[in-house]
């Protein structure tokens, strides 16, 4: 009925003059909101470009002197120093699956023996046959015996440094055994493990793993530290072999 429509058209004129005011200060509200969180992420990405830049800054700084000091001590190459060679793992027989495998670089390429090997995380093993065009790696979980154990460095929350030898696997766990500790310092779990630089081989400063259990003796010192690695040993594709 006409009375009807009528009355729907003035329901209807009605709640979009009220509406539509209600419903442009929402949104406008809406609008700031966005611009004040717009902004406020704008301030932070800003500070953390700033960090990132000072960081970069003093990096380059630091890189600076070290081969100021480095020259002037006549040293040519550091305990740190490295150039990274990326290779992929070309075979792998289940025989000898957590001791050995064989990436696709070689001598041509510039790898030569003892050189460390890295995984996606952290140091997985150490070159020990180099042919022209493909190397041998001994993967660092491989338990026989051998006379260039990786040395290694822990350190605990109090900054203070244990070195140690790797010279041992747990295949049940996964972990990595640290032996010939002869040191008073506490340990406790979540201590990075990283090598020491000691021997020559392996340059200083490569992550390993943090420390997962400590085995003491009865006087409190510890006997054996088991690191938990951040590398996955079953599953290497790629890895980077380090030149030092």
């Amino acid at each position: 009925p006409f009375i009807q429509r009528f009355g729907n058209d003035v329901v209807g004129i009605v709640g979009w003059t009220v509406s539509g005011p209600s419903n442009a200060l929402r949104h406008a509200g809406e609008t700031v909101n966005n611009l004040i969180n717009t902004y406020k992420e704008n301030q932070r990405l800003k500070a953390q470009v700033e960090t990132v830049t000072a960081t970069k800054v003093r990096d380059q700084a630091l890189q600076k002197e070290n081969t100021q000091l480095k020259r002037e001590l006549d040293i040519k190459d550091g305990l740190t120093d490295y150039n990274p060679i990326v290779a992929e793992v070309l075979v792998r027989t289940p025989s000898a699956w957590q001791n050995q495998f064989v990436i696709n670089k070689g001598k041509s390429a510039g790898i030569q023996k003892n050189m460390s090997v890295l995984g996606a995380k952290g140091l997985i093993g150490r070159v020990i046959e180099v042919n022209n065009t493909n190397s041998k790696v001994e993967l660092v979980s491989d338990t026989v015996d051998s006379d260039d154990k990786f040395s290694v460095e822990i350190t605990n929350s109090n900054g203070q440094v244990v070195n140690g030898i790797i010279n041992g696997y747990d295949r049940k766990t996964g972990q990595l055994i640290i032996g010939h500790l002869n040191t008073k310092v506490k340990l406790k779990a979540n201590d990075k493990v990283s090598t020491n630089g000691l021997g020559g081989l392996t340059p200083k400063g490569i992550y390993i793993g943090k420390v997962s259990k400590v085995a003491s003796d009865d006087f409190g010192s510890a006997t054996k530290v088991y690191v938990k690695t951040p590398a996955d040993m079953n599953d290497l594709e790629v890895v980077t072999v380090v030149n030092k």
